[in-house]
């Protein structure tokens, strides 16, 4: 059975099981923990290609060129100064090159009608604060779509939502403050279509000062996920990998974000985009 892909908001991932390569000519002018740092982004985010021998230099090199075209930056190999800067921004964990097996066709729901349901809240905002948050954040994709989104408040959701900490029964557990800040699935059965987000988090309804997290910008990226849709290389887009901060009255969809979540949904006249990529489903199972 195919089970939904997994979207995670996080910084730079530290994944015990790796072993780093030793510092190389692609490593530049970085330390040793930098240099460790980005071979596990690397890892994380430009998957094993079968053909490429693991922990092979190479291997990551070719990783880093792949990153490095994602982001507009110079192909050089080597770990720049504005690479190590985006490597360490706060981002969503859906690899911005997949190398998976995939089914035909792309994930999206297919009943008109979709519910949701909120089953925890975060410490630091009011219940009705998060409510209205997530109203607004469903409300900015269903306007441009044919889809009515209906809250419960019991029973089982498409849209499962809930705020948590450490292992909250996904095999995917939040890691505190900082890293982890939420994830979520592609449209599907069990687990499709639910967003989670980490309770330790600072989170906010504003501006989103230091160590605050902005719930409208990351709720809206994780719903669109929910909805179907993956990572755009367009700085400005919802669905850039990237997470950032900003004015909440300044905050919206992008023509880019507009353009792949209509074409997704079949929107007649909706112009192509190659810039934004769906979420594709695959045959991985989450044990």
């Amino acid at each position: 059975m195919a089970v939904p892909q997994l979207a995670l908001f996080w910084t730079v991932c530290l994944l015990p099981g790796h072993l780093a390569l030793p510092l190389s000519r692609e490593a530049g002018d970085v330390s040793s923990l930098q240099w460790e740092q980005a071979q596990n982004y690397l890892r994380k985010f430009y998957l094993h290609d079968s053909k490429r021998k693991e922990g092979n230099g190479n291997s990551l090199v070719i990783k880093l060129k792949e990153m490095q075209k994602f982001f507009g930056l110079p192909m050089t190999g080597k770990l720049s100064p504005r690479t190590v800067e985006i490597m360490q921004k706060p981002r969503c964990g859906v690899p911005d090159v997949a190398k998976y097996s995939l089914m035909p066709g792309s994930p999206k729901w297919q009943s008109r009608k979709v519910t949701f349901r909120i089953m925890s809240y975060p410490s630091d905002l009011p219940r009705l604060t998060v409510d209205q948050i997530v109203a607004k954040a469903l409300r900015m994709w269903s306007e441009q779509i044919p889809l009515n989104f209906r809250r419960v408040r019991w029973g089982t959701a498409d849209i499962m939502i809930g705020f948590a900490t450490g292992d909250h029964g996904d095999s995917f557990p939040f890691d505190g403050p900082g890293n982890t800040l939420g994830h979520a699935f592609a449209p599907g059965p069990g687990l499709g279509g639910d967003a989670h987000f980490d309770g330790d988090e600072q989170w906010t309804d504003g501006d989103g000062d230091g160590a605050e997290v902005n719930f409208l910008y990351a709720a809206t990226h994780e719903f669109g996920h929910s909805l179907g849709l993956s990572h755009s290389s367009v700085p400005e887009s919802v669905m850039y990998p990237t997470y950032k901060n900003g004015h909440p009255k300044d905050f919206g969809l992008t023509e880019d974000d507009i353009e792949g979540i209509q074409r997704l949904y079949d929107i007649p006249d909706a112009r192509p985009t190659s810039l934004l990529k769906l979420v594709p489903s695959n045959e991985r199972h989450i044990k």
